[in-house]
């Protein structure tokens, strides 16, 4: 069986067994019968020994069973903000014709996951994970255990790594006014500032502002009263620079282009990034603002 990237099959040389604390006081109760038989050269509490070795013989072989040759799989991650938390999917692909019970999947000696898996079926795994900061966020090492089907052994793989990444993106800041005011300057000379109708950004509030302009989304967050300004007219278009974003720290700048992204996508505009050297030309869409907030999140990492 061939293992892709992203993808391990558990194979004999890979898996450990030992017995649990129930196995050991269960090896203990088999020697005293034994001893017993022994001594009393009893035939029934013979029969009841070789019966319970048995039992546990025949356990052995199906707790080795119930992880061998089972298959793992990367899947895809949903790529989120800073500061909230990434969530790994992890398949397992039984091809065998039984079922796998309780197969438990184990991170610094933490439970995250535990599954059945029918036979020639897939399950899947989460594993929630804490993203404190941008960039990419690789799924750490885990392995694979089970205790079925007596709980009296204890089986588990070497540590595995699969090849899965989510990506970060920057925390949003707080809304702010992201116009550059070379654009604000020149569109001031085509139209009143806020009279246009493409989104440009938001500001405090000021007494007289029309209800209208509200950001009532903002107020909901608890973000207090902003106002939407509006700008431009037909084939206006925005730009986002980060040399044009106040600030001195370099994660909080990235934050507020993270923030303009957001909400120049929300309004339908139409913006452009430059990000240093690189360059995107002005669009909009689902795909360009994840083109726009990867280059941000990957901006200056290795």
């Amino acid at each position: 069986m061939d293992t892709l990237p992203g993808e391990v099959v558990l194979q004999r040389r890979g898996l450990f067994m030992l017995p649990t604390r129930y196995g050991w006081m269960f090896a203990g109760v088999l020697v005293v019968l034994l001893l017993a038989s022994i001594n009393y050269n009893n035939s029934l509490a013979y029969g009841l020994t070789f019966l319970l070795s048995a039992i546990a013989v025949v356990s052995m072989l199906h707790t080795d069973r119930n992880l061998l040759h089972l298959q793992l799989r990367a899947g895809t991650c949903i790529p989120v903000f800073a500061g909230e938390t990434a969530m790994f999917r992890i398949h397992l692909l039984n091809r065998g014709a039984r079922t796998r019970y309780g197969i438990a999947l184990v991170h610094n000696k933490r439970e995250f996951a535990c599954v059945d898996v029918a036979a020639h079926a897939t399950a899947t795994a989460e594993f929630w994970l804490p993203a404190p900061q941008r960039g990419w966020l690789s799924l750490p090492p885990f392995y694979v255990k089970t205790q079925f089907p007596l709980g009296i052994l204890y089986s588990w793989s070497r540590r595995l790594v699969l090849d899965e990444r989510c990506l970060i993106y920057p925390k949003p800041s707080e809304p702010w006014s992201w116009r550059t005011p070379s654009e604000s300057a020149t569109d001031s000379h085509q139209r009143p500032t806020g009279s246009g109708d493409d989104f440009s950004g938001v500001r405090a509030y000021r007494p007289g502002d029309s209800p209208r302009q509200i950001d009532w989304k903002s107020v909901a967050r608890g973000s207090g009263l902003l106002t939407k300004e509006f700008s431009g007219g037909v084939g206006e278009t925005v730009w986002l620079d980060l040399a044009q974003v106040p600030g001195i720290d370099n994660e909080i700048r990235l934050s507020r282009l993270c923030r303009a992204v957001l909400d120049a996508e929300q309004a339908g505009a139409r913006y452009g990034l430059r990000l240093g050297a690189t360059t995107f030309a002005p669009s909009c869409g689902e795909a360009h603002q994840h083109r726009c907030l990867q280059a941000l999140a990957l901006y200056g990492t290795s």
